[in-house]
């Protein structure tokens, strides 16, 4: 496997890898989010964006598996991203990462193109596996804490 940096930003040329984008306002979530989805040796984060506006530049350009974002984000919120980065690549698999809680989720209807949710409350427990179904195009399970909404419904 090589890696070409390309504007600062990794690329895998490796065809077995999961490539990732990390879309979130907040640095420290961010960060953290990168270094637990890059504890994964078949796992690249291919880019990350600090808006809605720039998540959507960076889907188109890199083209990643599975794009991850936040709820609520400067120019476009996580939602509004969602559904145009899923009009361009409808085959990229997207997980909203939110601070909400179960009954605020389960009372949303369905966003095109999401194909569930990570609490952030829980990303230690629940993201690697959010993230291992979505890149396989397998519903998103959810932990049996969390239910009836927490981590995702399947798309």
């Amino acid at each position: 496997m090589s890696i070409l940096r390309i504007d600062g930003t990794a690329m895998a040329t490796n065809d077995s890898l999961v490539r990732i984008l990390v879309a979130d306002d907040n640095e420290l979530i961010r960060s953290g989010l990168c270094s637990v989805l890059q504890s994964r040796a078949e796992w690249i984060v291919c880019g990350e964006a600090i808006d809605g506006k720039e998540a959507l530049e960076k889907a188109i350009q890199l083209r990643p598996d599975v794009i991850l974002v936040d709820v609520a984000m400067p120019h476009l919120n996580g939602f509004e991203a969602a559904r145009c980065i899923h009009e361009q690549l409808p085959d990229s698999e997207i997980l909203v990462v939110t601070e909400h809680d179960s009954k605020t989720l389960a009372a949303l209807p369905s966003q095109p193109g999401v194909r569930g949710y990570v609490m952030k409350s829980r990303i230690s427990v629940d993201l690697i596996q959010a993230v291992e179904a979505a890149s396989k195009h397998q519903p998103v399970s959810m932990s049996p804490e969390q239910k009836p909404r927490d981590v995702a419904v399947a798309v």
